[in-house]
C-alpha cells in the first residue's frame, strides 16, 4: 500500500513488529514543510470526522511541529497566543458574528 504522507517517528519500528517493510526517507527541509501542511489538514479532517481527544493531541503535535520548523518553539507559542487573546478575545464568550451593517 503507498501512502507517502508524514508520519510519527515510530510508526517505522511498529509497521515491522507487523512484519511489513516500511519504505521511507527523510524529507527535505523544505519537503517536511509542505508534509506538515498537509498532515494538518489531514488531522483537522479526522477530528471532524471523530471529535476524538487523540486527533485534537495529533493536532497540537503537528502545530508545534509547524512552529518548530519555522524557528518558534512551543513557549513562544504560547507566549503569541496569549497575546492575541490578550488582544483580541479567545472564544469563552461563544460569540457568531451574523453580519456588519
Amino acid at each position: 500500500m503507498e501512502y507517502n504522507k508524514l508520519v510519527r517517528d515510530k510508526v517505522p519500528e511498529i509497521i515491522k513488529r507487523d512484519n511489513q517493510f516500511p519504505v521511507i526517507h527523510t524529507a527535505s527541509q523544505e519537503e517536511y514543510k509542505q508534509k506538515l501542511l498537509e498532515k494538518l489538514s489531514e488531522e483537522v479532517t479526522e477530528f471532524y470526522s471523530t471529535e476524538c481527544t487523540e486527533e485534537l493531541i495529533d493536532i497540537l503535535e503537528v502545530i508545534y511541529s509547524i512552529a518548530e520548523s519555522r524557528g518558534i518553539t512551543k513557549p513562544q507559542l504560547d507566549e503569541i497566543r496569549e497575546q492575541k487573546k490578550k488582544d483580541r478575545g479567545g472564544f469563552e464568550k461563544r460569540i457568531i458574528l451574523e453580519e456588519t451593517k
